[in-house]
C-alpha cells in the first residue's frame, strides 16, 4: 500500500516528531491531541538530548523547525561529573570529552521542553494537527482500515493508527491491556533554583552531576542557560528564557512518610533539606534556594517488558508502549529513536518498497528490542539510587575512581554517557 494515511494519537515529544517527519516526506499524516491549546504544554523541565536523539530529531524536522530547536538550547552545555556529598569530584567528564568534534546533529544539547515543543510545532496547521481530541478508542474494518473514535462523537479513519499518547495510554490499553505499569518503589522530588547565584559552586551552575551519598539517597543536578534574557519582573515559575539550575532528590518511597506527593513545596524543601543535613553548603543552598512553586514530588514507575504481538493497523512509540523511569535520561530520546525508525520504515513503504504491514512489523521488533532494554537501564538506576547498602555504594565510589585512573576506561564511559 501507497499513499496511505497515518493518524497519530498524541502531540507528545516522539509524536509530533514522526508527525514532522512524514509530512515532509509527504506521507499524509493528522495527530490528534486531547489538550486544547498549545499553551498547555508550557510546563517542565530541562531534557537532555544525547547524539541519538539529536540525530533523530534532525531527521525529522524540517530545516527550519531544527533550526528553531537549535536557537533554543542551553548556551552551556557543560560536562557531567559524579560527587560526595561534599562535593568532592569522584570522577568528571569535560563536554569535549562526552562529544569530541561532534556537529549539531551529533551532539548532546540541554534542552527545555518548552523549547523543544515550540520547534516540534513548527509549521503545523489545524490541517495537520487537531486539538480537543480526547482519544477514546479504536475499531477495525474488514478491509484493515483503522478508525479513532473521540469523546465527542468525532472519529477519524486511516491505514495506521500510533499511539504516542504517553505512559497512560489509552491506545495501549486496547491493544495490550496484559501490559503493566509498575511503581518503582522509589520516590523522587524535584525542584528549580533561579541563577545567577554567585554562592552557588561553580559545578553546580556549569555541568550536570550525580551526587553519591555515603548513605541513604542520591541527588541530580543540571542547569539551563537561555540564550534569551528574562523579561524585567518575570517571576517563577521558570521557563526558556529564565537561567536555572535544577535539582531531583531520589530514595526509597518507603522512607519517606505517607502522603508525601501531597506536601507543599515548602514542605518538600524542608523534608529533603533533612535528609541532606551534613552534606555540602553548595548542595544544601541550591535546594533551600529553590522557588518552593517549583518543587514537586512523583513516585517514580516504569513500563515492564511486553512480549511480540500480531503486527496490525495500530502500534505505539515512546512512553505509550516502554515507559521508564528518568534515572537514565533517555526516555525522550528513546521516543524519538521510536519516531524515526517507524518514519523510515513507512516512507519505504510509500516508496512501495516494502508492504505496510511489513514495515510496521519490522519496526516494532527492532523497537521493543532497544526499547525494553532502555526500560531496564533506567530501572536499574532507579533502584541504585534507592539503594540502603552503604557496601554497595562504596563499591561504586570505588569503581567510578578507577575508572578517572584508567584513560581507556575513561574514554568508554564519557563517549556512553546519556546514550
Amino acid at each position: 500500500m501507497t499513499n496511505f494515511h497515518v493518524l497519530v494519537i498524541g502531540a507528545g515529544i516522539g509524536g509530533l516528531a514522526l508527525t514532522q517527519g512524514l509530512r515532509q516526506a509527504g506521507v499524509r499524516v493528522t495527530v490528534f491531541e486531547r489538550t486544547r491549546s498549545r499553551t498547555d504544554w508550557l510546563q517542565g523541565y530541562r531534557i537532555h538530548i544525547n547524539p541519538a536523539g539529536s540525530r533523530a530529531l534532525h531527521d525529522c524536522l524540517p530545516p527550519e523547525a531544527w533550526q528553531r530547536f537549535l536557537d533554543t538550547v542551553s548556551t552551556v552545555g557543560g560536562g557531567f561529573g559524579f560527587v560526595t556529598e561534599h562535593l568532592r569530584d569522584l570522577l568528571r567528564f569535560t563536554e569535549q570529552e562526552i562529544t569530541p568534534d561532534a556537529g549539531p546533529a551529533d551532539a548532546h544539547h540541554g534542552a527545555s521542553r518548552i523549547g523543544l515543543r515550540e520547534a516540534l510545532l513548527t509549521g503545523l496547521d489545524d490541517e495537520v494537527l487537531h486539538l480537543g481530541a480526547e482519544f477514546e478508542r479504536y475499531s477495525i474494518a474488514p478491509d484493515g482500515r483503522v478508525t479513532a473514535h473521540f469523546t465527542d462523537g468525532s472519529a477519524a479513519t486511516g491505514d495506521l493508527l500510533v499511539g504516542a499518547d504517553g505512559a497512560n495510554s489509552r491506545v495501549r490499553g486496547q491493544l495490550l491491556p496484559h501490559a503493566r505499569r509498575i511503581d518503582t518503589g522509589v520516590l523522587a522530588i524535584a525542584g528549580k533554583h533561579r541563577l545567577p547565584d554567585s554562592d552557588l559552586p561553580t559545578v553546580l551552575v556549569r555541568d550536570t552531576n550525580m551526587v553519591i551519598p555515603a548513605g541513604r539517597g542520591s541527588l541530580f543536578t543540571s542547569v539551563w542557560h537561555p540564550d534569551r534574557v528574562a523579561p524585567a519582573g518575570d517571576s517563577l515559575p521558570l521557563d526558556t528564557s529564565s537561567a536555572y539550575a535544577i535539582w531531583g532528590f531520589g530514595d526509597a518511597t518507603a522512607t519517606f512518610p505517607p502522603g508525601v506527593t501531597d506536601l507543599s513545596g515548602d514542605d518538600l524543601q524542608r523534608l529533603v533539606l533533612e535528609r541532606t543535613a551534613g552534606w555540602a553548603n553548595g548542595l544544601r543552598r541550591l535546594i533551600e534556594g529553590s522557588d518552593p512553586a517549583t518543587v514537586n514530588a512523583i513516585r517514580v514507575r516504569s513500563a515492564t517488558p511486553v512480549g511480540p504481538w500480531e503486527t496490525g493497523p495500530v502500534t505505539l512509540l515512546g512512553d505509550a508502549i516502554h515507559n521508564m523511569t528518568p534515572m537514565a535520561g533517555i526516555g525522550a530520546n528513546t521516543a524519538l529513536r521510536d519516531a524515526d525508525l517507524l518514519r523510515r520504515r513507512l516512507l519505504a513503504a510509500d516508496r512501495g518498497d516494502i508492504p505496510l504491514h511489513r514495515a510496521v512489523r519490522d519496526y516494532e521488533e527492532e523497537m521493543r528490542g532497544y526499547g525494553f532494554a532502555a526500560v531496564a537501564q533506567s530501572l536499574r538506576n532507579a533502584r541504585m539510587s534507592a539503594s540502603g547498602s552503604r557496601a554497595g555504594r562504596y563499591a561504586f565510589r570505588a569503581v567510578l575512581r578507577s575508572v578517572h585512573a584508567v584513560p581507556p576506561l575513561r574514554r568508554r564511559m564519557a563517549t556512553g554517557l546519556g546514550s
